[in-house]
């Protein structure tokens, strides 16, 4: 059993609650901290476009009610990966192991929420994710920034087991939009960044992987 485990056990029994139908789900039921197999729990878990982190079937999903414990998110989100359990697989796409427990986890967009851009006087600077600091995070390469027009969100690359592609909070999207330039005759997305002094053309490169992931 992992050192955090009983602490994401605990965690999630003081806050459940109990058997609730997960919406968008087609009707999925379970019970927060149930027990199919001896020795074995499951809990249900959604982050929104913010990065926060709920208990899935929390009534209000707030800054009050979401997880802020760093030590908690970083256990949770570095061992993030797809659901190939052959359980809950379509309604909570990702899966957070822990020993023998199980954390289900389905998103509002991205199982990635990139909050923070993170700077130092020495060394490249990094986009932090879902509470971590700089124990979650990846280098920034604004380049690879990727503008949707479809719903005026920003993506840039996640880690690999965590599906490639992560959100860009709003709050830290506006920031960054400010050094992006137009074309001429395509207002709505641009196709460079300007950033320490270097104009980078968008490759744009994760827009077939982050398609991909969405439903038809």
């Amino acid at each position: 059993m992992w050192p955090l485990c009983g602490t994401l056990r605990t965690l999630a029994l003081a806050r459940s609650r109990g058997t609730r139908a997960c919406s968008g789900d087609g009707g999925v039921s379970y019970t927060q901290g149930q027990s199919p197999e001896p020795r074995t729990r499951e809990y249900f878990y959604y982050v929104d476009h913010q990065g926060q982190l709920f208990l899935d079937d929390s009534k209000m999903k707030n800054f009050i009610t979401c997880f802020k414990d760093p030590q908690f998110l970083v256990t949770f989100f570095s061992r993030l990966r797809p659901n190939h359990s052959g359980r809950y697989e379509a309604a909570f796409p990702f899966l957070s192991p822990c020993g023998r427990e199980r954390n289900f986890l389905r998103c509002e967009d991205r199982p990635v929420v990139f909050t923070h851009l993170l700077t130092a006087d020495h060394g490249p600077p990094r986009l932090s994710y879902c509470g971590g600091g700089e124990a979650l995070a990846v280098p920034f390469e604004p380049a690879r920034l990727l503008p949707l027009a479809a719903n005026g969100r920003l993506y840039h690359p996640a880690p690999e087991r965590a599906g490639g592609v992560g959100l860009v909070r709003s709050a830290l999207a506006f920031e960054l939009s400010a050094s992006f330039e137009y074309g001429p005759g395509a207002p709505a997305l641009p196709s460079h960044v300007r950033w320490q002094g270097r104009r980078l053309a968008l490759t744009m490169d994760l827009a077939p992987l982050l398609l991909a992931a969405r439903p038809p």
